[in-house]
């Protein structure tokens, strides 16, 4: 046994007893997770596999689709363009803020809020819904090296259930910052949030852009290259909902979490790590997750800083 299996099995655990944060409720379905469910994954950019407790669970991706989706817009359209409908700022206001979308330039502030992730899911190219949809599954199976579906109860759950995230669409469109057929976007967003995942795939997710876009496992590009500093400046910056600036802080590496309970992280020219436990803080952030990355960048000195001065220790 590897000194990192052995180690993330000790956090596995340590931390499994754990009875704070709730399993969130405001989408219906997400209400029905198991909360003793928790994963621990690491994959290396050499393709090597790292896995403890509930790794092959399925869950529905969530908010971490926003990363990929942004990723696959820049390659649509570019850095200048999307910036022009949506910024790179990151913001202390929930991720389902309204209020942030009344400002001078009429831009949601970053793509990680619901606002901007909806912004750009709506600039995704494709002739008509179906192709679109089509593109983002395409995308996603790049990134986990299988094909991935959508979780129809799920789906369905978040579109009837989604009022505050029409409310922003409408806003947008007031604001011109997307096209009038609010439908198509707010169902190809709710679909990219749907999506079904395990721990292990978002661990290959996050190992592909480690390893400059490409899959570590398959070899396929998942996206180019140029865009992948975009995408890890944005999860360093805005990718940990209220906790974004705490998270860089204390864990220091590029990451992205989701209400489902799953978080996945980015040690850049390393590995991707991701954790699922379903329990959530009040930011919306899994409790099992964050005390595992707090204790893996403590242990292999993972901080973007500790990296960047030579300290790091993560090794196999």
């Amino acid at each position: 046994m590897t000194q990192l299996q052995a180690f993330i099995e000790k956090l596995h655990h340590t931390y499994g007893p754990m009875d704070e944060g709730q399993v969130a409720s405001y989408i219906p379905e997400l209400s029905k997770a198991n909360p003793d469910w928790f994963g621990i994954s690491v994959v290396t950019i050499d393709g090597q596999v790292f896995n403890v407790g509930d790794t092959a669970q399925k869950f529905t991706i969530q908010s971490i689709s926003k990363i990929f989706s942004y990723g696959l817009a820049l390659e649509d359209h570019g850095r200048e363009v999307l910036l022009e409908k949506v910024g790179v700022e990151p913001t202390g206001d929930p991720f389902n803020s309204i209020i942030r979308l009344d400002e001078g330039s009429h831009r949601p502030y970053n793509p990680m809020i619901n606002a901007g992730a909806i912004a750009t899911t709506s600039l995704l190219k494709g002739d008509g819904s179906t192709e679109r949809l089509h593109r983002l599954l395409k995308m996603f199976k790049r990134y986990t090296g299988q094909d991935v579906f959508i979780d129809m109860p799920t789906f369905m759950s978040e579109r009837i259930t989604g009022h505050r995230n029409r409310a922003m669409a409408h806003l947008m469109l007031n604001f011109g910052m997307i096209d009038k057929d609010i439908d198509a976007a707010l169902d190809l967003y709710f679909q990219q949030c749907s999506v079904m995942v395990t721990n292990g795939d978002l661990a290959t997710m996050a190992a592909t852009l480690a390893n400059r876009g490409k899959n570590p496992i398959t070899q396929v590009q998942a996206v180019n290259e140029d865009y992948v500093r975009d995408i890890l400046s944005i999860m360093y910056t805005c990718g940990m909902y209220n906790r974004a600036g705490e998270w860089a802080y204390r864990v220091g590496i590029p990451a992205k979490s989701g209400v489902s309970g799953g978080i996945l992280a980015v040690i850049p020219g390393k590995a991707g790590i991701a954790t699922f436990s379903p329990p959530i803080d009040a930011n919306g952030n899994s409790v099992r997750g964050l005390q595992v990355f707090e204790a893996l960048s403590q242990e292999y000195n993972l901080h973007m800083f500790d990296l960047s001065l030579g300290r790091c220790n993560f090794c196999i």
